[in-house]
């Protein structure tokens, strides 16, 4: 058999193959499943993940409400509550965020008008989170502002869009503003 006898009956048993590759139907249920599988996998983890975070969002909304209904009444005052034990209670009443004690912040300032209410940044320019937190629960009438903030750490790669930390995160935050009851003092009665 000559060289170009073999070189074409090789170039036959080729294309033979590949005819027979492409026409075979064994298998491609786990092509299929192999092509569109992971996508739709990392779509469902990251829907999982948005309401995971909806859901913290949702409960340290309702926990900082009831917190700072501690001050508006005057318990924290009278108690003499610190700051780290008014933030043991709200990681007592937290139940869906973990590690509470290193991530989460509690910023308690009076202001002497709601039009003087500011927001502290918790986001330096490069994206880092910054705890630069006061705690002055105020007196009887003092207006105040409870700022509670989480860095909630986000693990699906397509959701970098919803970071808002350089580190790969997301900063949940709730916050309160009130005038304090006129506690420790006695109201006329009519």
């Amino acid at each position: 058999m000559s060289k170009q006898q073999t070189d074409r009956t090789n170039r036959l048993r080729s294309l033979r193959r590949c005819r027979r590759f492409a026409g075979a139907e064994e298998g491609a249920t786990a092509v299929e499943f192999a092509l569109l599988g992971l996508p739709f996998f990392a779509l469902l983890f990251a829907l999982v993940e948005v309401c995971v975070l909806y859901f913290a969002t949702a409960n340290l909304d309702s926990v900082v409400a009831d917190a700072g209904r501690l001050i508006r009444t005057g318990q924290v005052q009278s108690t003499g509550m610190s700051q780290a034990q008014f933030k043991d209670f709200i990681c007592g009443e937290l139940t869906v965020i973990s590690d509470c004690q290193s991530k989460l912040y509690v910023d308690v300032r009076n202001f002497t008008s709601f039009g003087n209410l500011a927001y502290p940044s918790f986001i330096d320019e490069d994206g880092n989170l910054v705890e630069n937190t006061v705690f002055q629960p105020g007196t009887a009438g003092d207006i105040v502002l409870v700022n509670v903030y989480y860095s909630f750490g986000i693990v699906s790669p397509g959701m970098v869009g919803l970071s808002n930390l350089a580190g790969r995160g997301r900063v949940i935050s709730a916050a309160v503003a009130f005038r304090n009851e006129p506690f420790g003092s006695i109201l006329p009665t009519s």
